[in-house]
């Protein structure tokens, strides 16, 4: 793991300094915060419905249409607005981007994952991940997102962030809850460093 991976420290209170992601209590090095100014990471979610279909269980993700991220597959899920919780903007992006309604409730909260772009810091953030089982309504498209239900078997991993193959499939499969970093590299598309077990930058 790189000295990148071994600096980032777990906390509620991070910053984003480079780039990098910081303890609130811990001083940044010197160097980069001269350089620098700190922000608080811009907070997202994002919602894994899941269903059981003769007894396949599956998963509603699409392609995203417009933003960040185009062309990828992706669950439903967005920014968070001024003043909302993490699961308060969940069930509003489910509404929005796909036509479904839930409660608060309904939403299970199944981890935070941190996001650092060095080459292009204004896409770094923090994500609220979320599992939901209970809902209302029909799947239906929108300008943002295009969707559909997929076996879980059948989750296009090549086609989604990379990072989404560290984690999500011990959420989705065995029901774990992710706590993890991510540097994206220069290509702002493949992991360059990370604090989940077992990671090597080959695979």
């Amino acid at each position: 793991m790189s000295t990148r991976s071994r600096a980032w420290k777990r906390s509620s209170a991070e910053v984003v300094v480079t780039g990098l992601a910081y303890d609130g209590g811990q001083r940044p090095p010197a160097r980069a915060e001269r350089r620098c100014a700190v922000t608080p990471l811009p907070e997202v979610c994002v919602v894994y419905v899941l269903r059981e279909s003769d007894g396949t269980v599956e998963v509603l993700l699409g392609e995203k249409r417009r933003g960040l991220g185009r062309g990828r597959v992706v669950a439903p899920g967005g920014k968070l607005e001024p003043g909302e919780s993490p699961v308060e903007a969940a069930v509003r992006e489910l509404a929005e981007e796909v036509g479904l309604h839930a409660e608060p409730g309904d939403l299970v909260a199944h981890g935070i994952l941190d996001y650092s772009f060095p080459h292009r810091p204004a896409w770094s953030q923090r994500s609220h991940v979320f599992l939901c089982r209970r809902w209302r309504g029909e799947v239906t498209e929108s300008a943002d997102l295009a969707a559909e239900f997929v076996p879980l078997h059948s989750v296009p991993y090549e086609r989604m962030w990379d990072d989404a193959r560290w984690w999500l499939p011990g959420v989705l499969l065995r029901g774990e809850h992710a706590r993890f970093r991510f540097e994206f590299g220069e290509d702002l598309a493949t992991v360059r460093a990370t604090d989940v077990p077992g990671y090597t930058s080959a695979g």
